[in-house]
């Protein structure tokens, strides 16, 4: 297959973006991660199965995806329709049939030639510094198709950018290193036992993929980021024992405390699940990541990064 037809599944395109590397940034969201981490900011980016979302602010109560639905997979209630995604219905003919866009799908096939178009519009606003960033779910998990755009776009002279959880096998970072100009390399619970707990996977594979980045020619070019979960990332001593694990492998790394975003509670009704926090925690303040970041330097982090 030529690689330009290899596809893959996304669930967002996203411009103008200024928090996904330099410059002005297009980031392109690929569906499907083998982590389960209960604060994850895009759910609906976690499962590899396309499936129907439903917007009740844009719903106008037509009734043409009742009388579509055959098995109960849409039922309308006095707040609004209600849908059972797992239910045997034709859901094409339903999604199609929506007149006003509240029914839709999470995400879409796209080629890698259909990609590099879509994300090209954009390349007059990659002049000062920007480019295109792959972020997830788990960018890596498609990895033909991510190793064929991210080569497609690197030929068009765009700057290139991954946000990875590196749950993947090291073959994989091998394959898509030359086309990468910033890598973005997640490492959030230092602890086994409560990375299990709250990620849903062992740590190992990924410590050894950080070290592998960090030992490789591109080590430069990567940003470890951890996140700031109230209560399950922000432990001092998870902060210092990710910060000794790093700047011991390379001692110029680069660090980033990344502030809570409260956003990712809104997006959990759309797929039917509840969010881990009951009362949605507040981003931190400036004087709280100094904090945090203090830890880092502490613990030989030179290059800190304050998100």
């Amino acid at each position: 297959m030529d690689n330009k037809n290899i596809q893959g599944t996304i669930f967002d395109i996203r411009r103008f973006s200024i928090h996904d590397g330099g410059g002005i940034r297009t980031t392109i969201f690929l569906k499907g991660c083998p982590l389960s981490c209960v604060w994850c900011h895009n759910p609906e980016g976690i499962s590899t199965k396309p499936r129907p979302l439903y917007f009740p602010n844009k719903c106008i109560r037509c009734g043409i995806c009742t009388r579509l639905s055959k098995d109960g997979g849409v039922v309308m209630e006095a707040d609004g329709g209600k849908l059972y995604p797992a239910k045997n219905e034709d859901w094409h003919q339903i999604i199609d049939a929506c007149p006003s866009g509240a029914l839709t799908w999470d995400s879409r096939q796209v080629t890698v030639q259909e990609a590099a178009e879509e994300l090209l519009r954009d390349k007059p606003f990659f002049k000062h510094g920007g480019g295109v960033t792959l972020s997830g779910g788990e960018p890596l998990l498609q990895a033909d198709f991510a190793v064929a755009l991210l080569k497609e776009l690197k030929s068009r002279g765009v700057h290139t950018a991954v946000e990875t959880a590196l749950y993947v096998k090291q073959d994989i970072l091998e394959r898509v290193l030359p086309y990468l100009d910033l890598i973005y390399a997640d490492f959030k619970i230092f602890d086994l036992e409560n990375h299990r707990k709250y990620i849903g996977k062992s740590h190992e594979l990924i410590k050894d993929n950080i070290r592998f980045l960090l030992e490789s020619d591109k080590k430069e070019s990567v940003i470890i980021r951890t996140p700031m979960i109230p209560g399950l990332t922000t432990d001092p001593g998870n902060i210092a024992a990710i910060s000794r694990y790093i700047s011991g492998i390379f001692p110029g790394v680069s660090y980033e405390i990344l502030n809570y975003n409260p956003l990712a509670e809104s997006k959990y009704h759309l797929i039917e699940k509840e969010y881990y926090f009951k009362e949605n925690p507040r981003r931190y303040s400036d004087e709280e990541m100094d904090g945090f970041a203090e830890i880092a330097s502490l613990n030989e982090v030179k290059n800190i990064i304050i998100e």
